[in-house]
């Protein structure tokens, strides 16, 4: 994948079964976490917006990890959106979901994962548009079941259940045939971050890029 090529939000969740999502307190951990996560098999980065330090995290990464591709979490609203394209994004997740922060993403070219936890919120993000959509929170939302009684009435929308995943029931999700990928927070633990044990990330990328689908 060429580092300016445009991306689609389907082609973000086909990449590999999980999409991490990173927590960043410190800048010197940006780097090394993305050689480390890309070095186990695992390429999509969504750097969560929850930080002082996020987006200089995003803007280290794409200046210096190139086979990484940057994606910037927790957006809910149009200036996070512009901000995170600005710092380095090609890709976007949301929370929850606006038809403003839908258009704005549209309109500057920012491939969106919009958050949906209802089936309103569904029809609302399809109307405008999207049809890959973030479950969110997944496990407190009704988890694996929901995803099977949506799989009727949204049989065109694909999801990435994120919010409660783990190693242990990943798989479960990863089954069903609306899903296509997880979002999960136990691939960077902010204590192996702070020891600076990058290999043992490395390790939880190749589990989380070996996980059937």
């Amino acid at each position: 994948m060429a580092v300016n090529q445009p991306l689609t939000a389907l082609q973000v969740m086909q990449d590999a079964p999980v999409i991490p999502v990173i927590v960043l307190n410190e800048v010197a951990h940006a780097v090394p976490m993305a050689k480390a996560l890309v070095a186990g098999g695992i390429r999509m980065l969504e750097i969560t917006l929850r930080t002082p330090v996020a987006l200089e995290c995003m803007r280290r990464i794409a200046a210096e990890v190139p086979e990484a591709v940057v994606g910037a979490g927790t957006i809910r609203s149009a200036a996070d959106a512009k901000a995170a394209l600005a710092a380095g994004a090609r890709f976007g997740v949301s929370p929850g979901y606006t038809h403003t922060l839908g258009k704005t993403c549209q309109d500057i070219g920012l491939p969106l994962l919009p958050g949906v936890a209802t089936g309103s919120e569904i029809m609302q993000a399809q109307e405008d548009g999207y049809t890959e959509l973030k479950f969110f929170p997944a496990m407190q939302a009704g988890g694996p079941n929901m995803l099977k009684a949506w799989a009727g009435p949204f049989a065109d929308i694909r999801f990435c259940p994120t919010g409660g995943v783990s190693p242990e029931n990943a798989g479960q999700f990863l089954s069903l045939p609306n899903v296509v990928v997880v979002g999960g927070s136990w691939l960077t633990p902010n204590d192996l971050m702070i020891k600076g044990d990058w290999a043992q990330i490395t390790a939880l990328a190749k589990q989380a890029a070996a996980l059937p689908r």
